[in-house]
């Protein structure tokens, strides 16, 4: 699948089929999100697999009340955990020096991006999962001190196909030369 078709058609998946997903493909996400650009190639990111099935109920009951998510953590053959290594990205030398904190947030994004759309190609689903106790993940999943958990992503095979949401025009979202 080409980038641009993979990136018009990924849509998030919230019910999965119980079918296992080969090491092959979990292996070519991985990678994938491996290879996503990050501040000064600081490369934070961390990734958790989690197959085991009451580790994932324990996730699903980390998500907030009418999480929208809860059957899809339960549902998916795999859940991957993304976290960060706290104070690389954004950082130089041990200081932070840029004036929006530390970036670990847009460098797990774009690694996530690469994921969804790798996994999206290959025939699977995915949907970003927010709206957790991520310390409570944090503890389930003996993540270390000094490491964030960021979110939660389901992968499998799509139960069923997900509707395309409205996108709003580009003339309403590019401005040129000045937002005015």
């Amino acid at each position: 699948m080409e980038v641009l078709e993979a990136i018009k058609t990924r849509r998030s998946i919230r019910h999965y089929k119980p079918d296992a997903i080969s090491e092959k493909k979990l292996n070519t996400v991985l990678e994938a999100a491996r290879r996503a650009p990050s501040w000064k190639n600081s490369q934070c990111w961390r990734f958790v697999i989690v197959k085991d099935k009451e580790k994932k109920t324990r996730l699903a009951e980390t998500l907030g009340p009418g999480n929208p998510a809860h059957s899809a953590i339960k549902e998916a053959p795999v859940i991957i955990v993304a976290g960060a290594e706290l104070g690389k990205s954004g950082f130089h030398e041990g200081k932070l020096i840029t004036d929006k904190g530390d970036w670990y947030m847009f460098d797990v994004a774009l690694a996530m991006q690469n994921f969804t759309l790798a996994a999206h190609s290959l025939g699977l689903g995915t949907v970003h999962v927010d709206r957790f106790d991520a310390q409570k993940a944090a503890q389930i999943l003996n993540v270390p001190q000094g490491v964030v958990v960021v979110e939660m992503t389901p992968l499998g095979y799509p139960a069923k196909e997900a509707k395309t949401p409205p996108r709003k025009e580009l003339s309403e979202l590019v401005f040129r030369e000045s937002y005015r």
